[in-house]
C-alpha cells in the first residue's frame, strides 16, 4: 500500500495541472465500468447477501452511481472555474485582483462499507476524480465477491497510479487508515469511524466521515397516515433497512399512533406477502448482524415492549435459515431498550408517541444529531418549527431518504452522524483545495495607508477611521 501511494503521489505531482479533459476522461471510464459490469456486480451482491433483489442492486448501486458520475462530468468545467472575490475599495481600481482556485488535493483514500458496496465506493470516487485526484480504495471484506469484482473492473479501466483497489480484512483496513493520504473518506459505523479518525490524525490527514446514526421520522397530527405508512415502509424495507439513512424510529402524534401502527403492518404485508425466496427482498448480510437484530427484539420483549411481526407465523423457520427478517414493529419500548440506544440497520421499527411537537423536537435534540430527518405534516408552521429547531445532515419532507437521490444536494452528517459532505458540487469542493490567490497592483498600497515604518499620523488616521466605521 505504501508503494502504491508513493507511485500515485509521484504521478499526480508530475501531471499538474490536471485538465478538465483528463478529469472528464476518468469519469467517462468510471461510467463505462458501471455499465459494462452492471449485471456481474448485481450477481456478486446477490452472492454476498445470500438474497438481494436484482432491482434494488441495479437501481441503487448501479443507476444512482451512474447518475452521480454523469452529473459530475456535465458540470465539471463550471466547478473548475476560479471564483473571483470582492476587494476593498479602491484596490480593484488600482489593479489588484483576488480569486479562489480549486486544485486537487492529491491522493484520496476511500474506505467503503458493505450495505451498498458499489454506490458507497464509486459515488465518492466520482467526486474524487472530478476534483482531479487519484484514489486508493479499501472496500468491505463483508462483501468479498463484490469487492473482488470491483477490484478487477477498476484494474481494467484505470492504471494503478490513477485508481487502485486494496483487498483484505480488518487488519488491512486498519493499516489503510494510517496511510498519509491527502484526504480520507470513511463510510460506516461510528465506533469504527472514531478509530479511523484517530489513525488519520497521526498523519494530519483531513477526513470525511459518513457515519449514519438514528434517523427519526416525525408524523404530525395533520399528516396523511396512509401516505406516511406507505412511504415509511418503502424506505425502511429498501435493502431490508440496511441503509445509513433508513428511518430508524417513528415519533407520531399520540392520537395517530394506533392508526399508523396498523397501516404500517398492512402496507408491509401488501408489499411483501412472503419474505424468504422473494426476489424483491434482501437478506441480512451475515450471521453476526442477524443475531444482533434478533437480540434487539428479545431485549425489547423482555422489557415489556409489544413486538408485531408482519406475516407472523409464516415461513419463520425458512426465513431464519436464510437470514431473512420481516418488517417488525416495536411499540412501547422503554428508553433503555437496545433498539432505542443503537442504530438498527435492519427492518425493525420502533414507534414512539408524543404529545405536542415541541416534545418530539426535544426527544430528537436530546440525542446525537441524525444523518437524516423525515417529516410528515400538512401544517406549514409545524414543518418550519421542526426545520428551525432541529439539526440533521439532511431532511426529506413528506417522504424518506429521497434527499440523497438528488445529485445536486450534498450528503453528509453533523456531530455523531459524521463530518464533511460529498455529492455534486459539494463533493467537488470537499476533495479540492481552495487556494486563495491575490495579485497586488504596481501601486504602493502600504505607502497609501501609511503602513511603512516609521509609522505616523497617516496610519493613525486610517486606524481611527476603521474603528469608527459601523
Amino acid at each position: 500500500m505504501h508503494s502504491i501511494l508513493a507511485q500515485q503521489r509521484a504521478a499526480f505531482t508530475s501531471q499538474l495541472p490536471i485538465s478538465a479533459d483528463i478529469r472528464s476522461d476518468r469519469l467517462r471510464r468510471l461510467g463505462a465500468l458501471l455499465i459494462r459490469g452492471a449485471d456481474d456486480l448485481c450477481e456478486a451482491m446477490a452472492s454476498d447477501f445470500g438474497q438481494r433483489s436484482r432491482h434494488v442492486s441495479k437501481l441503487t448501486d448501479i443507476v444512482y452511481t451512474l447518475r452521480n458520475v454523469r452529473h459530475a462530468r456535465a458540470h465539471l468545467k463550471q466547478w473548475m472555474r476560479p471564483s473571483r472575490r470582492p476587494l476593498e475599495f479602491p484596490l480593484r481600481l488600482l489593479g489588484a485582483d483576488a480569486r479562489v482556485e480549486y486544485q486537487p488535493k492529491g491522493v484520496v483514500g476511500i474506505m467503503s462499507p458493505w450495505n451498498f458496496p458499489v454506490y458507497l465506493t464509486l459515488t465518492p470516487l466520482a467526486g474524487v476524480l472530478a476534483a482531479g485526484n487519484r484514489a486508493m480504495i479499501k472496500p468491505s471484506e463483508l462483501t468479498p465477491a463484490t469487492s473482488a469484482l470491483m477490484a478487477e473492473l477498476v484494474k481494467q479501466s484505470f492504471d494503478p497510479d490513477e485508481v487502485h483497489v486494496v483487498l483484505g480484512g480488518v487488519d488491512v483496513g486498519a493499516a489503510f487508515s494510517k496511510l498519509a493520504f491527502d484526504h480520507l473518506i470513511f463510510t460506516g459505523g461510528g465506533s469504527v469511524g472514531r478509530h479511523v479518525m484517530l489513525a488519520a490524525a497521526d498523519q494530519l490527514v483531513p477526513v470525511t466521515l459518513e457515519l449514519g446514526g438514528k434517523s427519526p421520522v416525525i408524523v404530525g397530527s395533520s399528516a396523511d397516515v396512509a401516505q406516511a405508512a406507505e412511504r415509511i415502509v418503502m424506505g425502511k424495507l429498501l435493502n431490508s433497512g440496511q441503509i445509513c439513512l433508513a428511518p430508524d424510529y417513528v415519533l407520531v402524534a399520540r392520537q395517530l399512533e394506533a392508526e399508523l401502527s396498523k397501516a404500517l403492518i398492512e402496507k408491509a404485508e401488501q408489499y411483501y406477502p412472503r419474505y424468504a425466496g422473494n426476489s424483491d427482498y434482501v437478506a441480512i448480510v451475515n450471521d453476526r448482524h442477524y443475531a444482533r437484530l434478533k437480540s434487539y427484539l428479545d431485549d425489547a420483549r423482555s422489557r415489556g415492549a409489544e413486538v408485531i411481526r408482519a406475516r407472523a407465523g409464516q415461513h419463520e423457520q425458512e426465513e431464519s435459515a436464510q437470514r431473512i427478517l420481516p418488517f417488525t414493529l416495536v411499540r412501547n419500548a422503554p428508553p433503555e431498550s437496545e433498539i432505542l440506544r443503537h442504530e438498527i440497520f435492519g427492518p425493525l421499527l420502533p414507534i414512539i408517541s408524543y404529545d405536542g411537537i415541541d416534545n418530539a423536537i426535544a426527544y430528537i435534540n436530546s440525542r446525537d444529531r441524525p444523518l437524516g430527518l423525515y417529516v410528515f405534516t400538512k401544517d406549514k408552521g409545524e414543518e418550519q418549527r421542526i426545520l428551525e429547531r432541529t439539526i440533521a445532515g439532511g431532511v426529506t419532507l413528506n417522504d424518506v431518504i429521497f434527499h440523497v437521490m438528488q445529485e445536486d444536494l450534498p450528503l453528509g452528517g453533523t456531530g455523531g452522524s459524521g463530518i464533511g459532505r460529498y455529492h455534486g458540487h459539494e463533493g467537488f469542493l470537499e476533495f479540492s483545495h481552495s487556494k486563495s490567490v491575490y495579485r497586488q497592483p504596481k501601486f504602493d498600497i502600504a505607502a497609501l495607508l501609511g503602513a511603512k515604518p516609521p509609522y505616523g499620523s497617516k496610519l493613525e488616521r486610517y486606524i481611527e477611521k476603521e474603528l469608527k466605521n459601523p
